[in-house]
């Protein structure tokens, strides 16, 4: 799942225009291509620079992080693509968040890339059903802070995956999946009583 998820975004890189590359994607203040330049250095080799890059952030690894997307994304983005390519079978397994992790990474910044551009992306219902599952299970450290779904209940209606009790959030797989990494802008999308208290959440 992880390489056909590799593979399905070098393609897109492959298909944008300069302008599309450059559009602000749904993930904070990265455009399109910065988004794919974060997927490339999940899979790059980390070297002296990387470890220096870490060090300059005083540690801090959300804004190394950023700083690496955004230096990786000063390449070409057939360079991107290409990149992805070759890394699609990568075996790297991150610490903690593990192989659902790394698919929830590039299921939801493929969507960060692809809604702003208008470009439909049906996802696979396995895919997503394991990336639903990590993001409630407790080990979604980076994606969801553990308050977000608790008290909750959570109906993809489309996939038949359902998780929690109390007030209802109801919508497909993907909305879901994107609400529950903080993507405000799928609210509209989402129906049930819990929806208002989901919200608070996302916009406290």
């Amino acid at each position: 799942m992880i390489a056909a998820e590799r593979r399905g975004i070098a393609d897109l890189i492959d298909s944008l225009s300069p302008g599309q590359l450059r559009t602000p994607s749904l993930c904070e203040s990265w455009t399109v291509q910065q988004v794919a330049g974060h997927l490339v250095a999940a899979v790059s080799d980390l070297d002296v620079s990387t470890l220096l890059l870490l060090l300059r952030s005083g540690f801090n690894v959300h804004r190394a992080n950023d700083r690496l997307a955004r230096r990786v994304a000063e390449r070409h983005a057939v360079e991107l693509a290409d990149l992805l390519r070759h890394n699609a079978d990568n075996p790297f397994r991150p610490p903690i968040v593990g192989y659902p992790g790394q698919l929830t990474d590039l299921q939801v910044h493929g969507q960060d890339m692809r809604r702003p551009l208008g470009l439909p992306h049906e996802l696979r219902p396995e895919a997503l059903r394991v990336s639903l599952d990590f993001l409630v299970g407790g080990r979604a450290v980076g994606f969801t802070p553990k308050q977000r779904p608790a008290g909750l209940r959570f109906e993809a209606h489309d996939i038949e995956w359902s998780w929690g009790s109390g007030p209802l959030v109801r919508g497909t797989g993907e909305a879901v999946m994107l609400a529950l990494t903080g993507r405000t802008v799928i609210l509209p999308e989402l129906d049930g009583d819990g929806v208002p208290l989901l919200t608070r959440r996302l916009r406290a």
